[in-house]
């Protein structure tokens, strides 16, 4: 059987123009939230994934009727006829966003049935905050071997108070909570920009939520939901991306619909490092890369911090700096699972737990990687961007899991890369 790879060569400074996607990590959940309407609605802005495609595929599993037009990027979801709320164990470990689908069916059928969900092995990321909060609002649970089973009577509004701020618990309590009579907290919520997205659908479709402080959720339950129309937002992690590659390359990049407002802390880091941030006045970015970056330290942290997916593509703009750097990773135990590669091709990591301890080189060298999640996937391929000789980065299947033609863009800007079998 042939497999596909990445091949990379050392690239020019890399310039231009170039457009963001729909984000990948604001899409699912969204397509998710649609389970809470009945009715035809429409989504715009909707990245060509794998993910979204497995979405697609779960969302037809329980009745829903999808139409892809993936040219323009647009799905259209009618779920009027959704009756059930048991997901195949198959599609449950083919991605881990499918669990968002838990509170929109506990909500909708005050039952669902699903497996332990699947995807990246960058952690645990357990899902121990759902359940116990699902448990709280009156549902109950069974458990045998990897398959959950919820059960509710009456689901009650409730103050549910997250020990950490988990993306995954924050969305699957506020899909199942709109629905919810009586007022409803969630404390210590998540606030990612995609979270943010989220309660801009829900919004729409006449659910009644509002934003307090500290990082609080405050839900008034809602007898219906109806249909909505919606314009996805872009991609940040993939604007991210390209910048880092712009920076790592001496290049000059423009991205007119990135919204700088998400990405504070990480601008002010490449600002940091000697790179020139202009803020554009309707809007957008522009990177014009220092030929002398110097090596800064960073730690992940949930939004508004340095996000936990930009981690390993970051991590390659401090190995081609000059002086030492720090990474600390708060989020997840698995998340330096591509340091080994990279130590093949010539950086200088100690990976110890939670910390990585770089010494900046002059150069990296190309050498056959395996990408083993989304994001290593796209640290591995800027890594080539700037290694001698050619790299080649097997994992495709994760890439197109996380990047909607992030290599045709790179490849429009000046970088050579292609996607071939051997």
């Amino acid at each position: 059987m042939q497999q596909e790879y990445i091949l990379v060569k050392k690239s020019t400074p890399l310039t231009g123009e170039v457009l963001l996607s729909g984000a990948k990590n604001a899409v699912l959940p969204i397509m998710a939230s649609l389970l809470l309407t009945s009715g035809v609605s429409i989504l715009k802005n909707v990245p060509r994934l794998t993910d979204v495609e497995f979405m697609v595929t779960l969302l037809q599993e329980l009745g829903a009727k999808v139409v892809c037009n993936y040219d323009q990027n647009i799905l259209i979801v009618d779920t009027t006829d959704v009756h059930k709320w048991q997901v195949s164990e198959n599609l449950m470990k083919k991605m881990r966003a499918s669990i968002v689908v838990l509170g929109p069916l506990l909500a909708r059928f005050k039952s669902a049935n699903l497996a332990m969900p699947g995807g990246d092995e960058i952690g645990l990321r357990p899902i121990d905050y759902h359940l116990k909060n699902f448990q709280k609002m009156g549902a109950i649970i069974t458990q045998k071997d990897n398959l959950i089973s919820l059960k509710a009577d009456q689901l009650i509004a409730q103050r549910f108070v997250l020990d950490y701020p988990s993306v995954g618990a924050t969305q699957n309590i506020l899909m199942a909570t709109v629905l919810i009579s009586g007022v409803s907290h969630i404390v210590n919520a998540a606030l990612e920009p995609e979270i943010i997205d989220l309660i801009a659908v829900l919004t729409k479709m006449g659910a009644q939520i509002e934003i307090e402080s500290p990082a609080t959720l405050k839900i008034i339950g809602v007898e219906k939901l109806v249909p909505i129309e919606y314009t996805v937002m872009n991609d940040r992690l993939e604007a991210g991306a390209l910048l880092i590659a712009a920076a790592i390359t001496g290049g000059d990049i423009t991205i007119p619909n990135a919204s700088c407002d998400n990405m504070e802390l990480f601008l002010m880091k490449l600002k940091e490092m000697g790179h020139e941030i202009i803020y554009l006045q309707n809007g957008g970015v522009r990177l014009k890369a220092t030929m002398t970056p110097k090596a800064v330290s960073f730690k992940t942290a949930p939004y508004p911090g340095i996000a936990t997916d930009l981690q390993p593509l970051f991590m390659i703009a401090q190995i081609v700096s000059q002086g030492n750097s720090e990474i600390v990773e708060t989020v997840f135990e698995n998340r330096f699972l591509h340091v080994p590669y990279l130590r093949k091709m010539g950086a200088y990591i100690e990976a110890s737990g939670h910390k990585a301890i770089l010494t900046g080189v002059n150069e990296l060298q190309g050498q056959d990687v395996e990408a083993t999640d989304i994001r290593a996937s796209c640290a591995l391929v800027l890594a080539g961007l700037v290694a001698q000789g050619t790299t080649r980065v097997f994992g495709v299947p994760h890439w197109r899991r996380g990047y909607e033609s992030l290599d045709n863009k790179l490849r429009a800007l000046g970088a050579q890369l292609e996607i071939l079998k051997n």
